[in-house]
């Protein structure tokens, strides 16, 4: 039995194994989703061959500490932004021994939200090493917190592949 749904398991299957042989590894920068993106890697057999490590940073300090985020890219653009995103995922990759990284930072909710933010919305940055590089803003909407962070490990799992088979 899978903590995941089937497709979230199918998508990190095919991962760990499109991965483990080309050679690959991967890192995550995870706010909203809290490490469940690893931990959906994780739940597949021989993952450690794969998965290098998993960021995982709420809080803007964290941001900053672990991921070398800017505090003025916060300041002006908020944690919730196109721009962390991008730096969150250049951080994992650049912190990590990863060929690919995924970085993700949103809105789940029930609270928090704004007009100009609302819940669901979710910015997501996939990078390789040869400098290829993806971002999608997701707006998911009110569907419940649960769902828009597994809606967000379904995007993030894409996108890593996505991100992997350019590299």
């Amino acid at each position: 039995m899978s903590l995941f749904p089937a497709d979230i398991e199918d998508q990190a299957r095919q991962i760990v194994a499109d991965f483990a042989a080309r050679g690959k590894m991967v890192a995550t920068a995870e706010s909203c989703t809290g490490g469940l993106i690893a931990g959906a890697l994780t739940e597949i057999s021989g993952s450690s061959a794969v998965v290098d490590r998993g960021f995982v940073t709420y809080t803007n300090q964290a941001k900053v500490d672990m991921l070398g985020v800017a505090e003025t890219t916060l300041a002006t653009h908020g944690a919730v932004s196109k721009e962390t995103a991008l730096q969150m995922v250049h951080g994992a990759l650049y912190r990590s021994q990863a060929s690919v990284a995924v970085a993700v930072t949103g809105i789940a909710g029930p609270g928090g939200g704004s007009a100009e933010k609302p819940v669901g919305l979710v910015h997501l940055a996939a990078k390789n090493r040869s400098g290829k590089i993806l971002h999608r803003e997701m707006r998911y909407g009110e569907i419940g917190r649960t769902e828009v962070r597994l809606a967000t490990v379904r995007t993030a799992l894409e996108m890593l592949a996505e991100v992997a088979a350019q590299a």
